[in-house]
């Protein structure tokens, strides 16, 4: 039978900090707290016993499937023993090894008597156990110092508090905390007043919390606060969660008053840089809208960049709708606002890790990124390697169920609608959302006119020079002058399947793939080898591929048509063609 660490209670009560030290889960208590319920526990070592033992959130499952039950002995991975109000000493376990279920166990290990800090071992005498007690290996191992990292104390040399041990109960105390977001200084006017408050959310290892500054306290701290660093923080007001505003597993929030001190920390500590709930995506069509949620997925595709006009305000917004998609075959539109919108580069399709995105319901399901919300790209966890196997490895091919718009997406192959049933579903003609198909089509006619246009050689900018008639060309976007240029590729292209045609737009990439030549090279024959270019666009007439369309209603001068975009095009690959098409008659035929 598994040995305890005898005494080891004591010694941990007393402020030591033995490394995994070995024991017996007597009984469990569940208490109700909020959305998130905790388990208190009676633990014992067969010496002594506890009462004042908190199972750490995130371990509650490990009850829910009966790992962890009454009798069952455990070995603690990481812990952590603090003071709390009224000089009570609480262990909260925030990892560990569950040795011996309580079924096999089926008894009390030993005599425990429950141990009292106030008094000496001497004055409480407990009674020698008789029953199997620890192996020499378990008793060596309470006192073997911890070679992990330790907690860190406090600049007054007192203990740190973990994060889920904090109540509105307590009167002082100090937390280690990393930074893990932090907003922007935004301000307020009501009938009460105006002001102006920033937030941050606060981890460790036992959980997180969101924290709030308002007015005198933003102009101390603001400046003071880092993304990802550690700081002491002493003393904030709690209370009860807004959990419309926070998906952060705690039922508390703080809010810093002038009591509150910030210290950062130059130790070393083992503080996580962000911690996930994440949530699979095809479980978005079962949650309420409004959530406050995880999720992690592959940045299938980028849309471009545009503006909307806030309704309240008026004020024009900055916003870029993603794809992301999971390897439960699903996926969904996240959209993201301001500076994270113009900045963000999704080209080489990473990972995002994003916390704490709204769901919405509009036209399916949808995510947004609130001024709260925060994301990594690809992120070194576990659940990001394995989606970039997924999807490296046959994922980015898979067809997918698209929740944004209630419609099939996917690979070159998926989703696959011919013209004429596009338009019978009126496939773009919702307001501000843009629908995704594929088709095999045939190129019927390209526009040579226009095709190419001189543009900005700054890289990423595009935009069309003004040719200054000096050998210099000018971007009004860049507000400079350059004495070269870079040619762009801009078709108008006519293409058709057996039920219908459709004009669509072509820019640079896909337009290269349709000619079969760069933008350069078609810019050079335009000037030296006029036969050449129009050659090129013989050459193309006629040809199938596989097409990827992006159809939206857009409004010019008043004005509403549908644009369709060609997003993708790779060559029709007979063998696969020819595959969907006997599914789709056997699923037609019910064979499938």
């Amino acid at each position: 039978m598994t040995g305890l660490s005898t005494g080891v209670i004591a010694d941990i009560i007393e402020g030591a900090h033995p490394e995994n030290p070995v024991l017996q889960i007597l009984t469990m208590k569940r208490i109700p707290s909020g959305a998130q319920e905790r388990y208190r526990l009676l633990v014992s070592d067969g010496q002594w016993s506890s009462s004042f033992a908190m199972l750490a959130t995130q371990l509650n499952s490990k009850v829910a499937t009966g790992e962890i039950s009454n009798n069952c002995i455990i070995q603690m991975n990481r812990y952590v023993c603090n003071t709390v109000q009224d000089n009570k000493k609480v262990l909260i376990i925030l990892d560990l090894t569950v040795q011996q279920s309580g079924e096999d166990v089926g008894i009390k290990l030993g005599e425990p008597v429950s141990y009292d800090p106030n008094k000496s071992r001497a004055q409480q005498q407990p009674q020698q156990p008789s029953r199997p007690m620890p192996s020499m290996a378990a008793t060596r191992q309470r006192n073997t110092p911890n070679l992990g990292v330790s907690p860190a104390k406090t600049p007054s040399g007192g203990n740190v508090h973990p994060i889920a041990s904090l109540t509105p109960y307590q009167n002082k105390w100090t937390i280690c905390a990393r930074v893990s977001n932090k907003s922007a200084i935004r301000t307020w006017s009501n009938s009460r007043g105006e002001g102006k408050l920033f937030s941050m959310d606060l981890l460790d290892e036992s959980g997180e919390i969101r924290a709030t500054a308002f007015n005198e306290q933003v102009d101390k701290f603001f400046d003071l606060i880092e993304i990802n660093k550690v700081y002491f923080i002493t003393s904030a007001t709690l209370k009860s969660a807004n959990k419309q505003y926070s998906n952060l597993n705690n039922d508390y929030e703080m809010s810093f008053n002038k009591m509150t001190e910030i210290t950062p920390c130059h130790e070393v500590t083992a503080i996580p840089a962000m911690q996930f709930n994440f949530v699979p995506l095809d479980q978005l069509e079962s949650l309420e809208k409004d959530n406050i949620l995880d999720v992690i997925g592959v940045c299938k595709e980028t849309m471009e960049l545009s503006t909307i006009q806030q309704r309240t305000t008026g004020r024009e917004l900055k916003k870029r709708d993603i794809q992301l998609v999971d390897d439960t075959n699903r996926e969904v539109r996240l959209t993201l606002w301001g500076t994270t919108a113009e900045s963000f580069d999704g080209s080489q399709q990473p990972i995002l890790a994003v916390k704490g995105a709204r769901l919405s319901d509009f036209n399916g399901r949808s995510l947004s990124l609130l001024s709260s919300s925060s994301f990594q790209i690809n992120p070194d966890i576990r659940e990001a390697h394995k989606l970039r196997g997924w999807f490296d490895n046959g994922g980015n091919n898979s067809e997918t169920i698209n929740l944004s718009n209630q419609r099939s997406t996917g690979g070159m192959g998926t989703n696959f609608k011919v013209f004429s049933e596009a338009k019978l579903e009126n496939l773009g003609s919702a307001a501000d959302v843009a629908d995704y198909y594929t088709n095999k089509a045939t190129i019927v006619l390209m526009k040579k006119e226009n095709s190419l246009y001189t543009a900005c050689p700054t890289e990423s900018c595009n935009k069309k020079v003004i040719d200054m008639n000096n050998g210099m060309y000018r971007c009004e976007k860049c507000n400079r002058e350059f004495d070269t240029f870079s040619w762009r590729l801009l078709l108008q292209a006519n293409v058709a399947d057996f039920t219908d045609n459709q004009w669509v737009t072509v820019f640079q990439d896909q337009a290269e793939t349709l000619l079969g030549v760069t933008a350069q090279e078609l810019g050079s024959m335009r000037e030296n080898n006029p036969e050449g270019y129009q050659n090129v666009f013989t050459a193309a007439a006629f040809q199938s591929y596989n097409f990827k369309f992006r159809v939206k209603m857009e409004t010019y001068n008043d004005e509403s048509r549908l644009k369709c975009t060609v997003v993708a095009c790779t060559p029709l690959d007979p063998k696969e063609y020819n595959r969907r098409l006997i599914s789709e008659i056997k699923q037609m035929s019910g064979q499938a």
